[in-house]
């Protein structure tokens, strides 16, 4: 039961790490049409836009003064799911 709390663990820090990664790609903006970039931005976005959208459209139009902050919501929310997730998996444990 442990080795699924630790491999369940992995999958939330993996998101947590691809929602920042796109956030530091929307930063430094590379050239999407650059191949080296190009496989890397398409799996970031693909893999965070299922978190992040539905939270988007559930924020005002342009985020707050124009930054979008689904990335900190999305974050926040996936940390009280796993700990929720956690909990339940170790108390089934015990």
């Amino acid at each position: 039961m442990f080795i699924l709390v630790r491999v369940i663990s992995a999958v939330f820090e993996i998101l947590n790490l691809l929602i920042i990664g796109r956030v530091i790609l929307s930063w430094i903006r590379p050239n999407p049409s650059d191949m080296r970039w190009q496989k890397v931005i398409k799996f970031i976005y693909d893999a965070t836009e299922p978190i992040l959208g539905p939270i988007r459209e559930l924020l005002p139009q342009g985020g707050i003064l124009g930054i979008d902050i689904s990335p900190l919501i999305a974050i926040f929310a996936l940390q009280i799911i796993h700990g929720f997730i956690r909990d339940i998996l170790i108390s089934l444990a015990i």
